[in-house]
């Protein structure tokens, strides 16, 4: 692993997630009415074809919502969650010990503290590696994507789960409104960290949409890269495979 310094950036965005982590699940399941739980199913549902016990690692995995969900479709799995947040890593070690009990405690999850531009495993790691609403806060997201192709095996699949801009005009104005405008009073309220809400908000509006991402994940080396939308294209599951 090559060393890398924190950038500012990274140090700001940290810093965030350490400010609204302990109330980070109850804010996810109320600013979303509870659909950010689905939009995950359906994520870890692209990764079928991956092996039944194989190993992946789940990327900004925050409080590890998306490792579990790994977990409940593939039991055989193992999975490693990364993150640069030791708040977020914490809070996700006592959720799983809660939900999984010894099996947790005995590595069907590890945790690690790492950025995703430099990640702390050999190439060809992992079956599977997927990011849930993380990748617009990798500053250098291309270099996250390398990463996540580099620790891919041959025929491994990443899963990349982001809010997009959806096609429809009025579609767009209404979720606009809500997004930045009704979502950060609501976090701030059950937070006290407004503030960290609207640049979570802001880091939407300044991300590549679906065509684009799409495009990025073709240039650092991706196969068969393909993407769907829900909810109006509000948000999209983007997939590519290493070859």
């Amino acid at each position: 692993m090559s060393p890398y310094a924190l950038t500012p950036r990274n140090i700001q965005i940290r810093d965030n997630f350490d400010a609204i982590a302990p109330r980070y699940d109850l804010t996810n399941r109320v600013i979303s009415l509870g659909i950010d739980l689905h939009w995950r199913r359906v994520a870890v549902r692209q990764l079928r074809e991956a092996p039944a016990g194989g190993v992946a690692l789940d990327l900004a995995c925050g409080t590890c919502d998306m490792a579990l969900e790994v977990l409940r479709q593939r039991r055989a799995a193992r999975v490693v969650g990364a993150d640069l947040s030791r708040v977020m890593l914490g809070l996700a070690r006592k959720k799983l010990d809660q939900r999984l009990g010894r099996r947790g405690g005995d590595g069907a999850v590890d945790l690690v503290n790492a950025p995703a531009e430099a990640l702390p495993f050999r190439d060809g790691s992992f079956d599977a590696v997927t990011i849930a609403f993380g990748l617009r806060n990798v500053p250098d997201y291309r270099a996250g994507l390398a990463e996540m192709l580099r620790v891919l095996r041959p025929g491994g699949r990443a899963c990349i789960l982001e809010f997009s801009t959806p096609p429809s005009k009025l579609w767009w104005k209404v979720y606009n409104y809500y997004f930045f405008n009704v979502l950060p009073r609501i976090g701030g309220l059950i937070t006290g960290r407004e503030a960290a809400y609207r640049y979570l908000t802001d880091s939407v509006s300044r991300f590549p949409d679906a065509r684009a991402l799409k495009a990025a994940m073709e240039e650092s080396g991706f196969a068969r890269v393909s993407f769907m939308a829900m909810n109006g294209g509000i948000v999209c599951v983007h997939t590519g495979i290493r070859l």
